[in-house]
């Protein structure tokens, strides 16, 4: 396992696929290297691209407008990146090779970050994180627990725009993760206390 600077070098210099030939920048990740919460989407978008920050664009400023009314915010409560660290051509979805490539860094962040909490956000995430037998309108706000790490999978927030009809639900897991994280700090606050 790297520490954060050389993974940062390796990732940031990649060039295992095809990916890097239509970068403006690895898109690495954000927020609180020892985050309870890791949130995982599939690939950047334009904004992310030219910004080299995770959920900057619209999907990103709808996730975090929930977030932080939920009280949970970037720099605090949670980190965020992607499976694929730089983005696919017209923002199509990665092909399974590209995320394979990628998954090494991906793992590397999380045994570094040591999240208690893991939200993967739609279907190409949950399928490299939880299970490529999952599907993302059957099994989305399911939880499951793998070695102490509680995972759960929700819409992309990009999807909420193509279907309206999904932001009920979408809102509904982001309550769950919330509630969650509550449940994992206060058995936390209890083993400290006995």
């Amino acid at each position: 396992m790297l520490k954060w600077k050389e993974l940062y070098e390796q990732c940031n210099t990649c060039e295992k696929c095809e990916l890097k030939n239509n970068r403006k920048n690895v898109v690495f990740g954000e927020g609180n290297l020892r985050a309870p919460i890791m949130f995982i989407g599939e690939a950047p978008g334009a904004d992310e691209d030219r910004l080299g920050k995770p959920f900057v664009g619209k999907a990103g400023q709808l996730l975090t407008k929930g977030l932080t009314a939920l009280d949970l915010l970037r720099e605090r409560d949670y980190y965020i990146c992607n499976v694929c660290k730089c983005r696919p051509e017209n923002n199509r979805t990665p092909y399974d090779e590209e995320a394979l490539t990628c998954l090494p860094y991906l793992r590397n962040q999380a045994a570094l970050i040591r999240p208690k909490i893991i939200v993967c956000l739609g279907s190409v995430a949950m399928k490299f994180v939880i299970s490529k037998d999952w599907k993302i309108t059957r099994d989305r706000g399911k939880w499951i627990e793998r070695k102490g790490c509680y995972m759960i999978a929700t819409f992309h927030p990009a999807a909420l725009f193509r279907d309206e009809s999904k932001k009920k639900l979408f809102w509904h897991d982001l309550k769950s993760v919330r509630k969650k994280y509550d449940e994992v700090l206060n058995s936390n606050q209890n083993k400290y206390q006995e």
